[in-house]
């Protein structure tokens, strides 16, 4: 699954905390792992909303969700930090890499979980947010996440918000080693803006290097955020 959560504020109903709204959505959903952008951990902003309290919000889903988390800051912001979260059902190493910006601009980072299951089996899933407003950044960031991901020889998912259209250069160089899987499925939805989508920019990635079975793709209808969650389900063919 993969969520922009608008630093935890509601998006349409300005001045009002998301969080337990989105805890629903994922609580509903019940993914295995799931990739949340634009997350504040302590800043002012989120006092702002919830009664001068400073806010962890990967700490608040943990509460909500009962799944495990882990906070990526990207930058320092507001007396705090921004960046990226990951949850998982079950434990997992997890582990942080900054991504380039060569144009300028916020920084961004990875936050990735690997999972050991059956006899030593592995699966790793990343989650990011990549760079709004400079192309040479997107590129930068996802020539960044193939090198680091690449390397692993098990199955990858690459998760979030990333900020780039099918037709764009990013896109291109995920193509060869990775698989779109809202258009692999079939006839893809668009997922921002909630009350009126126009776009598709949160993608959900599956690695080339493993046999996967895509057994739904899902753009839940929710207005908690200007984003909509995708949730997909997949199965390793073994």
């Amino acid at each position: 699954m993969t969520y922009n959560i608008y630093h935890g504020e509601n998006y349409y109903k300005r001045g009002e905390s998301n969080i337990a709204g989105i805890a629903s959505v994922i609580r509903d959903a019940r993914p295995d792992f799931i990739a949340l952008q634009e997350v504040d951990s302590m800043t002012m902003r989120t006092a702002g909303f919830n009664s001068g309290e400073k806010k962890d919000l990967v700490k608040e889903l943990e509460t909500l969700t009962g799944m495990h988390g882990t906070f990526g800051k990207a930058i320092d912001y507001s007396e705090g930090g921004y960046g990226e979260g990951l949850l998982t059902a079950k434990p997992a190493k997890t582990g942080v890499i900054p991504l380039p910006v060569p144009a300028g601009g916020e920084g961004r980072a990875l936050v990735y979980a690997t999972y050991i299951y059956g006899k030593g089996k592995k699966i790793t899933f990343a989650a990011t947010h990549l760079c709004h407003e400079y192309e040479e950044n997107r590129v930068a960031q996802v020539q960044a996440v193939n090198d680091f991901l690449l390397k692993l020889d098990h199955p990858v998912v690459l998760a979030g918000d990333l900020n780039f259209k099918e037709d764009s250069a990013p896109y291109e160089i995920l193509q060869p080693n990775w698989t779109d899987s809202a258009k692999a499925f079939g006839s893809p939805t668009l997922t921002i803006p909630a009350d009126t989508p126009r776009s598709r920019i949160d993608y959900i990635w599956l690695s080339k290097n493993s046999d996967w079975n895509i057994l739904s793709v899902d753009v839940r209808k929710t207005d908690y955020s200007d984003h909509m969650p995708v949730v997909v389900k997949v199965s390793l063919r073994q």
